[in-house]
């Protein structure tokens, strides 16, 4: 047979392959290098930008931490309903994929809701584009930079938060326009980095159309090196009907998937079934 024609369908499979990937590729200026500036030029953003600095100009932070007010962390339920939520938070040491996790859901069945920052997306723009089709999932908002919600510069675990309301609503709203331009769909809840906001945060958000969430079980699967058992147990101590339970799925060397395979069979076991935010109303403390 002639080489040339021999090699002529492996050639094909890999134009079709090339064409794939490349239609899977960050469309420009949605990189968070650029998206501020594109912004920036955006009539409508800045004129919601002006609008929203202006009316929290003298806004005091009030109180900061995981559950303030305004911040929602519980389903509104008497029924054995559990939200599983995860965080790909993206960066240098966090733009991993759990796709054993992610895989593990979609075998089980299990919805669940992804806060993600604009970082993650630049990292894992394909796997987030699939990520965004699958029915059950969710995509929410987790800020585009990863910057904990802060009207004045409030740091948490050595993370700076935002410095001023001009930078919270950056981190809040364009990420929001962000996901809004890749999926279609505008997210309807954001979870500050490291889960820490101030009250004044949790009214801008607000403003936005956006409820700040936080979480009622903290999984600590965040640790690196937490032994799967713990944070199975961590996760089943703290459990009751209409708990919020935070995991990561950004770090495939950490025990969260690992965990995920100990914890459902017993959730499942104690009756247990899972949901979406989206599809319940929600509380504060």
């Amino acid at each position: 047979m002639n080489r040339t024609l021999a090699t002529f369908p492996t050639l094909i499979f890999f134009l079709l392959l090339a064409g794939k990937l490349l239609a899977q590729t960050l469309p420009p200026g949605l990189e968070n290098e650029y998206y501020l500036k594109k912004q920036y030029q955006d009539t409508s953003y800045l004129a919601a930008k002006n609008r929203v600095s202006a009316e929290f100009a003298h806004t005091p932070p009030g109180s900061w931490g995981e559950f303030v007010k305004g911040v929602d962390e519980d389903i509104v339920t008497n029924k054995k309903l559990l939200a599983l939520t995860f965080d790909g938070c993206g960066g240098p040491h966090g733009s991993g994929y759990d796709a054993e996790l992610i895989g593990y859901l979609e075998k089980m069945k299990i919805p669940a809701t992804l806060f993600v920052t604009g970082r993650w997306i630049d990292a894992n723009y394909p796997t987030f584009l699939n990520l965004s089709k699958n029915s059950l999932f969710e995509i929410e908002n987790h800020g585009l930079n990863h910057k904990p919600c802060s009207v004045d510069g409030e740091s948490e675990y050595g993370i700076k938060g935002t410095p001023d309301v001009p930078d919270a609503f950056d981190e809040i709203e364009a990420n929001e326009r962000k996901i809004t331009a890749i999926t279609g769909r505008r997210p309807v809840f954001f979870r500050s980095a490291t889960a820490f906001t101030d009250e004044a945060c949790a009214k801008i958000a607000r403003q936005l159309g956006v409820t700040m969430i936080s979480f009622d079980v903290l999984s600590g699967d965040a640790v690196p090196n937490t032994p799967a058992n713990v944070i199975e147990s961590s996760i089943l101590k703290h459990v009751r009907p209409g708990a919020l339970i935070i995991m990561h799925f950004n770090h495939p060397e950490w025990n969260s998937y690992e965990a995920l395979q100990k914890v459902v069979p017993s959730l499942l076991a104690l009756g247990y079934s899972f949901v979406r935010l989206k599809d319940y109303p929600l509380k504060g403390r």
